[in-house]
């Protein structure tokens, strides 16, 4: 994974979290606070209503006996939001006492709502007052035996707790909103520098399978600096695995050259000796040729695949191929061979330099042969698209030869075919270009050149 990528997803999710948590904080922290504003107002109105039953309970003939004053202006302003009522249960005939803010108006039952007595015998909820006001009501049953049974009641106006409610919400919300962006503030600084090691390994791998740096360099933090060992323990691991692959691949070559030349110079001693048209001499030379290039050939091939393995070996494109075409033009001088190059600056080739000069030097060298008397060379450089983002180089090698038909061109490609045998040449160049490119993940196409003879397109992988 991409540092990059791990650093939006650390955000993404820590920024996440850090809103539900503060949401589901405001929520409770608003309920909490809800709870105590009407508890506190509930306290106010069980004041109120202790006032109102021990008038209740006083004997009408009691000097004390007189109309309630709960100290409370409100309840003698008409429809305020602030009511009181003294009502017989049993006795509808009896007089109904009330506060003159209810005019002639009555406060609903909270028993016929189906609220339920509290501990304390008390019942409390939330009605409609008489001006379709939201009132926060308590009542009490009061029970004086032979003077009969009362219901006692008490509201106030509830949008005092909806205002305490939504002043403290808007604070709240204020708060936790600045909250939110010093803690996405504080994520993206702790993302941004605390992954940032991630993203130099990121960058530094990249720049050695780019070819501009062999080993992860510079310090890092403590629970970076183990990966960062790793890896370059791991680089020189792959280093030390293809050089003893390169050795004994060297080895080997040596070891089955030495009896082939044995055979070849016994052959040859036989033809020196008067037996030159000795039947089994010229089969040896003939077989032992054959050797040769099998073994040249398959010992390339592993010498490729080896080098393969290693790590950020880049070959600059252009420069490689004006040196080539200056060699040609030395080469084929004495039959005037004119050699156009057209290579993008910014390609390079990623692999061996000696492997990218084998495969581009036989098509160039096979276009010379062919050549009436041009040769055009273009590199191009594509992009594959935001999946793959390593590019590819297209090298087209046009000349304005002959040309090669559709069966002639699938002759060519196999190893040792020779359509001309006064050119020169093993028949060995196009399939080696044929190998070598499939070893890099590449591939060699023929078609008609535009300018009249043979096109040939090598596809490999760039940086």
């Amino acid at each position: 994974m991409r540092a990059s990528s791990l650093a939006t997803r650390l955000f993404v999710s820590a920024t996440g979290w850090v809103v539900i948590i503060l949401v589901i904080t405001g929520i409770i922290l608003s309920s909490v606070y809800r709870g105590a504003t009407e508890r506190a107002f509930d306290r106010r109105l069980n004041l109120y209503l202790r006032t109102l039953v021990a008038e209740v309970a006083t004997p009408p003939d009691s000097p004390d006996h007189e109309t309630p004053s709960l100290g409370e202006p409100l309840f003698e302003l008409p429809l305020s939001g602030w009511y009181w009522e003294i009502a017989p249960v049993d006795n509808d005939k009896a007089e109904i006492r009330a506060s003159r803010s209810l005019w002639d108006k009555r406060l609903p039952k909270l028993e016929d709502r189906g609220v339920e007595l509290t501990l304390s015998g008390i019942r409390q909820g939330y009605v409609d007052g008489p001006e379709e006001q939201r009132l926060r009501m308590v009542e009490r049953p009061v029970d004086l035996g032979a003077d009969g049974k009362f219901r006692v009641s008490v509201a106030g106006d509830a949008s005092e707790i909806f205002e305490e409610t939504r002043t403290f919400d808007y604070y709240l919300g204020g708060t936790f909103a600045a909250l939110s962006i010093v803690l996405v503030l504080t994520t993206i600084f702790q993302v941004r520098f605390g992954l940032a090691p991630l993203k130099r390994i990121s960058d530094s791998i990249a720049d050695i399978r780019s070819g501009r740096a062999e080993r992860l360099e510079g310090e890092f933090p403590v629970e970076i600096a183990p990966l960062a060992r790793e890896t370059n323990a791991l680089i020189d691991a792959n280093r030390a695995i293809v050089e003893r692959a390169r050795t004994h691949v060297g080895n080997l070559a040596h070891a089955i050259k030495t009896p082939l030349s044995v055979l070849v110079n016994e052959a040859v001693i036989l033809q020196q000796n008067g037996r030159a048209g000795d039947p089994f001499a010229a089969k040896v030379l003939e077989q032992t040729e054959v050797m040769r290039d099998q073994v040249a050939h398959h010992l390339e091939r592993a010498r490729i695949a080896a080098r393969l393995t290693v790590v950020g070996t880049v070959t600059e494109v252009a420069p490689a191929l004006e040196a080539l075409c200056r060699t040609m033009e030395k080469i084929h001088r004495d039959r005037d061979v004119a050699i156009d190059l057209e290579a993008d600056a910014s390609a390079r080739f990623r692999g061996e330099k000696q492997d990218f000069e084998e495969m581009a030097g036989n098509l160039v060298d096979n276009a010379c042969k062919w050549a009436d008397g041009r040769v055009f060379i273009e590199v191009l450089v594509e992009r594959q698209g935001a999946a793959d983002p390593a590019p590819m180089l297209r090298i087209i090698v046009d000349d304005d030869g002959r040309g090669l038909s559709v069966t002639e061109r699938g002759q060519v490609s196999r190893r040792g075919q020779r359509l001309d045998e006064t050119k020169p040449g093993s028949g060995l160049g196009l399939s080696i270009v044929t190998d070598l490119a499939a070893l890099y993940g590449g591939s060699l196409t023929l078609g008609a050149a535009p300018i009249g003879g043979l096109r040939a397109e090598l596809v490999l992988p760039g940086v």
